[in-house]
């Protein structure tokens, strides 16, 4: 291994090694409690601490770190301190997730670190949101993210380093190559030797370097960073290395040939690094175990005092209360008695644009969003009002793009992301389940980001451009959701959506976007979020609906000879359970009615609500009305048998007539 020290002193090589050092020691002591069942897992890094110190040591504080679970010496050589870290270790209320997530699945903002989840590739999106914070804010920073060469295999390295490079991010995507993914070794995960192939394909800069060199580390990446923040443009930046344990210890390395570890050993990059600094005369043997001893005594007094720390007690109001970013939503009535006549589709476009005039730091996304407009024309006009920088074309990249969101709101920025059809959602899933709706839960960080869904059937576009898909992200906590059904709640729930610091879903039916014509408020004004409203007031029978299924529901009311109560949920999440509750005590008779498939649609939950809370206030069974239990159908008589309102007249009766 090459170590050239580049003109620097004895003292900085001196505070290189005891940030290189310091992780060494963590791991060797966090070993001994794995082994003595005080800790329950370990990932260890050991054999490749070079790299993670070298890239804190590169950056400045205050640039942001997206680190892997291999990653100690990020979190020490940002000066976490040691007793908060083995708090997290531990499951300890001191930690950083409130014993809600384990080792390094955690991020703070007091140390700019973004922690990783299980999935490995999403953080690389992350990392692009808040490098395009910097662009946007005119910044000189960077952001670096860790991936492991297994972890390029996933589709999420893809999409972030396309988006990077077409955006000119300022990021860098270091690669820990090792050699294995946990135990799949390099020649069956990718079919080259250097990820600087991977360069020239994405139109970008790679660099490779000896990982367990901690000056190559740092002789390459200190000018590489600082020419990044004067030039702004993603990297890709390769540090061979390999791990000396199991991908966790209960795994072992027994799939690893022998001489391999052993040609590995002899490249441990702390004692390659101690043996360069005894050479070079900086210091002598004694003086490093001098060095160690008082760190390792650090170690011992910080565990100790972690170990004494109380075991977390479980609060349910407590975690229910941690799930969403703390918000008191203030509802913001029109300034004005004026209105103005909009199609459902012009209230979105309204609704988007005062909200771009009222946040400042609020950027759309999405596909062909920018100068065509997007598909249904709802942004047309909006880069000549506000710049292509915050009215952004997207590469068909869903899940980097949801990501960068999420990195432009963890650097203080809202975001708007934009579906082309809510069906194309799926390849976005991973970022809306994992990311948005469990990271205040975990580490107290919240999502500003309004992720909208052109939904629904009935315009003849078949299994792939129709899906009501609302019910897969209703069984998940963290998120919010609403489905608007006239234009004056399209305009103040999507403003109320924006507003709030939560991650949101806003469907919005394509059927209704110039079919629906309503005078609406003038100006910029919220809706109640989780408010549902009584479109029709009645006596004899309750339809519960939301979307679509409202018209299908007024339709049938006002031409029946009873007195049906319609009830428009507009929030599906959290859903109003009070006003469900007396309308419910109201009428004694409940039809819950959607558009989406029936099993396992969200009417199962409300309807089983009713019937264990309110069965005593029930004349008749609660039904539910759904569309078929198949996938949209493209011809039209095969798609109106699929949907439910020509089944609605047949319900009532039997509701009624029980």
């Amino acid at each position: 291994m090459k170590f050239e020290r580049n003109n620097r002193t004895d003292e900085e090589l001196l505070t290189i090694h005891q940030a290189l050092v310091t992780p060494r020691l963590i791991e060797e002591k966090m070993l001994i409690l794995l082994r003595q069942g005080k800790i329950s897992k370990w990932f260890s890094g050991i054999g490749q601490e070079a790299i993670s110190v070298g890239a804190a040591l590169a950056l400045e504080k205050e640039e942001y770190i997206l680190p892997m679970h291999r990653n100690l010496g990020v979190f020490t050589t940002r000066g976490v301190p040691f007793q908060k870290l083995f708090s997290q270790f531990q499951g300890k209320m001191n930690g950083f997730t409130k014993g809600r997530d384990r080792s390094f699945h955690f991020g703070t903002q007091d140390y700019n670190i973004v922690g990783m989840i299980s999935h490995l590739g999403p953080q690389m999106g992350i990392a692009d949101g808040i490098a395009l914070s910097h662009l946007l804010r005119k910044e000189e920073k960077v952001s670096l993210v860790f991936t492991g060469d297994g972890g390029t295999s996933e589709g999420d390295f893809h999409e972030a380093v396309n988006v990077a490079s077409v955006w000119k991010l300022p990021v860098v995507f270091v690669i820990e190559n090792n050699g294995y993914g946990l135990s799949t070794p390099s020649r069956e995960q990718f079919n080259f030797d250097s990820f600087v192939v991977k360069g020239p394909a994405y139109g970008m800069e790679a660099y490779s370097v000896e990982g367990n060199s901690i000056l190559e580390v740092l002789n390459e990446l200190e000018p590489l960073v600082e020419d990044i923040r004067k030039n702004p443009r993603p990297v890709i930046f390769e540090a061979k290395t390999f791990r000396m344990r199991g991908h966790e210890e209960a795994s072992g390395t027994k799939y690893v040939p022998k001489e391999l570890m052993e040609k590995w050993a002899k490249k441990d990059p702390v004692k390659g690094y101690e043996s360069f600094l005894i050479k070079e005369g900086v210091c002598t043997n004694d003086e490093i175990g001098e060095i160690r001893k008082s760190i390792q005594k650090e170690i011992n007094e910080a565990v100790k005092e972690a170990f004494e720390e109380e075991i977390i007690h479980a609060d349910t109001e407590t975690e229910l209360a941690d799930v969403y970013f703390p918000y008191e939503q203030k509802v913001i009535a029109p300034a004005g008695k004026k209105t103005v006549s909009r199609r459902f589709v012009d209230a979105i476009s309204d609704g988007l644009n005062e909200s771009m005039e009222k946040f400042p730091d609020l950027v759309l996304m999405g596909q062909d969003i920018a100068d065509y407009g997007g598909v249904f024309k709802i942004t047309e006009g909006f880069i000549e009002k506000f710049g292509k920088e915050r009215v952004r074309n997207t590469p068909l990249c869903e899940s980097a793009i949801i990501g960068t969101g999420l990195g432009l709101s963890i650097s203080g920025m809202k975001a708007m992301v934009e579906m082309q059809f809510a069906d194309f959602v799926t390849e976005g899933f991973n970022q809306i389940i994992n990311n948005l709706a469990k990271i205040h839960y975990r580490w107290g960080q919240n999502a500003d980001v309004v992720v909208r869904m052109p939904t629904g059937a009935g315009v003849g576009a078949g299994p792939f451009h129709s899906q009501s898909n609302e019910a897969w992200f209703f069984h998940t906590p963290g998120l919010k959701i609403v489905y608007p059904s006239n234009p004056e709640d399209a305009k103040g729930l999507l403003n109320a959506a924006i507003e709030d610091p939560n991650p949101y879903l806003y469907f919005e039916h394509k059927a209704l976007y110039r079919s629906l014509t309503e005078d609406i408020p003038e100006g910029y004004y919220t809706t109640e979020i989780g408010k549902a409203a009584i479109c029709k007031e009645g006596s004899d029978l309750t339809i519960v609906t939301y979307g679509m299924g409202v018209h299908w529901a007024l339709q049938s009311a006002n031409q029946s000879k009873y007195a049906i109560e319609v009830v428009d949920l507009r929030t599906l999440l959290p859903w109003d359970k009070e006003t469900v509750k007396a309308s419910v005590q109201k009428t004694g008779r409940v039809i819950v009615l959607h558009e989406d498939c029936l099993t396992g649609g969200i009417g199962a939950e409300i309807s089983a609500w009713i019937s264990e809370y309110w069965f005593e206030s029930l004349d008749a069974p609660v039904y539910r009305l759904a569309s078929l239990d198949t996938p949209v159908p493209f011809a039209a008589d095969l798609e109106k048998n699929f949907l439910p309102n020509e089944r609605l007249e047949s319900t009532i009766k039997k509701a009624l007539e029980y």
